[in-house]
């Protein structure tokens, strides 16, 4: 499953809005295609979300050969940060961002395309291993344990990676080794990403699974045996405060509560040492459409405010550890995440 695609200097990207009903594309053939894309979730997930932005850098350099040579480099940085600035809670689109606009500074414009389109490569396959990785280290924690009822929110899998996923990537190592008795999806509201990515991406696998709402997920933790929870990251605070979609919060206040494993899953890339802690994370809001329409007819009072966070941020004592590419790492956080600098 490839959720985007670089073919003949175009960016495909499956649109994810229309899943799990209908597979459709978008062709990219301008940096502010991809702009949108990004805003409007067709591509969403954070590693996702950098590796699509850096091919929208890609052709931000080949529309900048229409310029004049004196013209080239400003047009170029100049949609890196309006790329930048598309979304601003996942940390992997400004970091791919800023590593490419120091590129783009220092390179000979005869070969910037070139130059760009090798580093937005890189960075594509790089997800690809760091996918693995991670998946390796997380069944290690379920060695030689088989019957697993585990808990995931929202979608980290191949439609929000490069590769097979993060938490949902450990899941599938552990379907392949028949160790899953059943993976309970959340629907991860407000956008239902669990609902119609999740449920889509394991069905189609043959993982066994249910499909449960948000607000049954406390209700599972107390009735059913769950071995543990296990979601992905946005941002990732250098004390180990984490943000990640709407729900995980709760989630993770529940299985503290009942003594479950609380894992996180993700890329060394979604760790922020600049921020001390998750209250310095900026947390992106959300139309109120999304809320109060369905099939774009209202469902509410149109006088009603509404309150749509996309993400929400979990406290570094409710995380039981974060399977990393590199390692699991446990608290004390200020200690073992200084294995990642």
């Amino acid at each position: 499953m490839n959720a985007i695609k670089w073919n003949n200097n175009e960016l495909i990207i499956l649109d994810q809005r229309k899943l799990p009903l209908t597979t459709s594309y978008i062709k990219c053939k301008s940096y502010k295609t991809v702009i949108d894309a990004i805003y409007t979730l067709s591509v969403r997930g954070a590693p996702l979300i950098g590796i699509a932005a850096a091919y929208g850098m890609v052709l931000a350099a080949i529309e900048s050969q229409k310029l004049p040579k004196s013209r080239q480099k400003d047009f170029i940085i100049n949609a890196g940060n309006k790329l930048k600035n598309t979304r601003p809670t996942a940390v992997n689109l400004s970091l791919v961002i800023n590593k490419i606009l120091k590129l783009t500074e220092k390179s000979d414009l005869k070969n910037i395309i070139n130059i760009l389109l090798k580093e937005a490569t890189d960075i594509d396959k790089e997800d690809q291993i760091l996918c693995d990785e991670i998946a390796n280290n997380g069944i290690e924690l379920f060695k030689n344990k088989t019957n697993l009822k585990i808990l995931t929110h929202c979608n980290t899998g191949s439609l929000a990676t490069q590769g097979i996923g993060t938490a949902l990537g450990i899941i599938k190592k552990l379907n392949l080794n028949k160790q899953i008795k059943c993976i309970y999806i959340d629907e991860t509201r407000p956008l239902l990403q669990g609902s119609r990515l999740t449920a889509y991406e394991l069905n189609n696998e043959k993982v066994p699974c249910k499909l449960i709402t948000d607000s049954t997920a406390a209700f599972i933790l107390k009735k059913e045996k769950i071995d543990a929870v296990i979601v992905g990251a946005d941002r990732i605070a250098s004390n180990g405060d984490t943000a990640n979609k709407i729900g995980t919060y709760g989630l993770a206040i529940a299985a503290k509560f009942h003594n479950i494993p609380f894992y996180i899953a993700a890329p060394s890339s979604t760790f922020d040492f600049n921020l001390k802690n998750g209250n310095q994370i900026i947390i992106e809001e959300r139309d109120s459409k999304e809320i109060k329409e369905y099939n774009n007819k209202e469902i509410s009072p149109k006088e009603i405010d509404v309150y749509n966070p996309a993400f929400d941020v979990t406290d570094n004592t409710l995380i039981t550890g974060f399977i990393t590419e590199k390692e699991i790492l446990y608290p004390p956080y200020d200690i073992s995440f200084l294995k990642l600098k």
